[in-house]
């Protein structure tokens, strides 16, 4: 892992939270984005974490080690869902990195994940990202397309009357069809700009995840929004 100072206007005042029981890297990275300007609390372990996260949230950002002592990352991200829904974006850290422990963190209500070891201006750029998303939420109202409805400020939706219950990434693919409607979004692009990486070309979790947000959206309804364009990708359209 490695940095480099510049000046930071993103950072100023944001207050970011690292649980890591790794002293090196929770010391590391402290140092570096107190550099960068942000104002860092930390914990060494999964029961400290929550003991401050749950006497009131006030973090601009929480980043979390899956595997820790105690209460694990995971098990903290579910408790910050729980009691703040989704008013903080949580970023977890993680050795392991497949798929399928990917998805496990994102289900949990994990915003983005980065892969231990990284290099801090990696890191740097997430914590940008999230931050700027969490910007853009609390300033938007509802996105619409047809009588779909996404609420940025809240990562919940409807369609119709009827309320859409969505985990974290359920909801950002949702949004990103509604941004992009009537545009043919392929697995590549999905992969980059909602997952913000390249996965291997071979995985399905796109695949997965649009199945997920039909048997929501789609399945209730006659009218189907979500529509397969062959060889290409999907399409959000009222077809």
């Amino acid at each position: 892992m490695e940095f480099s100072l510049r000046e930071n206007s993103m950072a100023e005042k944001k207050k970011i939270f690292i649980a890591e029981d790794e002293l090196n890297i929770c010391d590391f990275v402290k140092r570096g984005l107190e550099d960068y300007g942000y104002s860092v609390t930390v914990a060494n372990n999964g029961d400290e974490a929550w003991n401050i996260l749950s006497e009131e949230c006030l973090f601009d950002l929480v980043i979390l080690d899956i595997r820790m002592p105690g209460k694990s990352g995971l098990d903290v991200c579910k408790l910050i869902r729980a009691n703040y829904s989704y008013s903080v974006p949580v970023l977890m850290l993680t050795a392991l990195g497949t798929t399928d422990d990917v998805v496990m963190g994102l289900h949990a209500g994990a915003d983005d994940y980065l892969v231990k070891p990284f290099k801090f201006v990696e890191l740097l750029a997430r914590i940008e990202a999230l931050l700027r998303r969490s910007s853009f939420a609390a300033n938007n109202n509802l996105v619409q397309y047809a009588d779909l409805k996404c609420d940025p400020s809240t990562h919940k939706a409807s369609r119709g009357s009827l309320d859409v219950e969505l985990s974290v990434r359920e909801y950002r693919l949702l949004e990103y069809f509604v941004l992009h409607h009537d545009e043919v979004l392929s697995r590549s692009q999905l992969l980059r700009d909602v997952w913000d990486k390249d996965f291997d070309t071979n995985t399905n979790i796109v695949d997965v995840y649009v199945r997920y947000i039909r048997n929501k959206i789609d399945d209730p309804f006659p009218d189907k929004l979500i529509h397969t364009v062959v060889g290409m990708g999907y399409m959000m359209n009222k077809q």
